[in-house]
């Protein structure tokens, strides 16, 4: 690449003085339809940020000649469509949960309105697809395993007040002893009471171990997980002999359950939520356990 000077030649558009290789850059001039829109958008540009807030001062921005606000304005829409269900809100509120399926259009409401405020509030913890986070005891909301119960009534009141939470005076509670930290059973019958809940769920387990920690198993966790270990959802307690596992099956998982004990909270979305938004994410989670 080379330069070399300009010349202007009358009649003849004049070069930039740049060459590649023989090719030379002309010095066309910009349109003027071009030159005059783009003064147009920076006048446009400065009187939006006259108009709008646009500026950035060390507390907020400046607020523009039109007052505009983004809160505002989502704010008045949102209440616009709350305004347009609200004759629907109000009868998911008054029709027993039971009997909302027997009505197609509140049915279709409860269910995307339920559907809104389980992505908003509950994914986080129970994931986008419902299924939970064993690792985390986070339980999976689509099998028809639960808990505290699993009919409508009964997840209306887990949401409503949550889990062991220390915000809502009814909230479930139920707290398994940790048998290893505080020294309510050595280490050798901790191993061997864990040997013996493998065995009652049906998994490989040592047998010697196992029958050892039978004895065990009936004085310390019969009284709330059921001599069969099938548990008590009144209270809480899971089942043992199934295949469904809140923190994992395997021999450590259950060992670590044992020893240090599980607490897992839920926050109470009574205090959170309104009345038509709890009784729709019930009725949505509900149907996806399949229901009871």
């Amino acid at each position: 690449m080379c330069a070399k000077k300009v010349t202007k030649v009358q009649g003849q558009v004049p070069t930039t003085g740049h060459s590649w290789d023989g090719i030379e850059e002309l010095d066309n001039p910009m349109p003027r339809w071009w030159v005059w829109v783009f003064y147009v958008t920076i006048i446009w540009g400065i009187g939006y940020t006259i108009a709008y807030p646009a500026w950035p001062l060390i507390h907020g921005a400046t607020k523009g000649l039109l007052g505009y606000n983004d809160r505002v304005a989502v704010a008045a829409e949102i209440q616009t469509w709350d305004d347009k269900n609200a004759e629907i809100k109000a009868q998911l509120i008054s029709t027993d949960l039971g009997a909302i399926k027997d009505d197609p259009t509140l049915a279709s409401y409860a269910e995307n309105a339920g559907a809104a405020v389980f992505r908003t509030y509950c994914a986080q913890c129970h994931g986008a697809g419902a299924a939970g986070v064993q690792s985390l005891g986070y339980p999976n909301l689509l099998d028809n395993d639960w808990l505290w119960g699993g009919t409508l009534d009964d997840i209306l009141t887990t949401v409503t007040h949550g889990i062991r939470n220390t915000t809502d005076a009814d909230a479930r509670y139920s707290e398994m002893p940790k048998w290893g930290v505080d020294g309510l059973l050595e280490d050798a019958q901790i191993d061997d009471v864990t040997q013996y809940v493998l065995q009652i769920s049906g998994q490989d387990h040592d047998a010697a171990k196992a029958a050892a920690g039978q004895q065990l198993y009936i004085d310390n966790c019969a009284s709330c997980h059921g001599e069969t270990g099938e548990g008590d959802r009144a209270q809480g307690a899971p089942n043992l002999v199934d295949k469904i596992w809140l923190y994992g099956s395997t021999p450590e998982a259950i060992h670590q359950s044992i020893y240090y004990s599980r607490f897992g909270v839920m926050p109470d979305w009574g205090a959170r939520l309104s009345e038509d938004q709890i009784r729709a994410v019930a009725y949505y989670v509900h149907a996806l356990g399949g229901g009871e």
